[in-house]
């Protein structure tokens, strides 16, 4: 449990899956190209307001994620955070891009969100590892 934080007053373990989708369910991120640079402006972003993420698969149109959030971040606040921040970041560096969503609204308003316990934890990685194999994807 190399996971666990120390407070100053409690140890902690908090892991939240997360998943979100591209407007529209557009395949944006069919190319590897566009798919490396969704994922290190996730990144980016996370790192920014200090969430750690244990796994981030991207796929063609959707986005799956077990990330640790901070102890004053909920879990709403921190989807808000990775797509405004990721979706400017996109925009900046791929600026075709708005030829496809001319409001600049690249990810949909919707996403999912749910804790996920130290029992559960296990079957939610393999879960998102074989996200690829579910869905039949293969990157161009």
């Amino acid at each position: 449990m190399n996971d666990m934080r120390r407070l100053s007053h409690k140890v902690t373990m908090n892991f939240w899956h997360f998943e979100w989708c591209t407007k529209y369910r557009y395949r944006m991120m069919r190319r590897l190209e566009v798919k490396n640079l969704v994922e290190a402006t996730i990144r980016k972003a996370a790192h920014e307001n200090g969430i750690a993420f244990r796994i981030l698969k991207v796929l063609p149109e959707h986005v799956h994620a077990i990330a640790n959030l901070p102890n004053d971040m909920t879990d709403s606040r921190a989807l808000g955070l990775l797509k405004g921040r990721s979706s400017y970041l996109i925009f900046r560096n791929r600026e075709h891009v708005a030829l496809r969503y001319p409001k600049r609204h690249f990810w949909a308003p919707s996403s999912y969100s749910a804790t996920v316990g130290v029992n559960d934890l296990a079957a939610c990685e393999a879960y998102i590892q074989n996200q690829e194999k579910h869905h039949n994807v293969l990157f161009a």
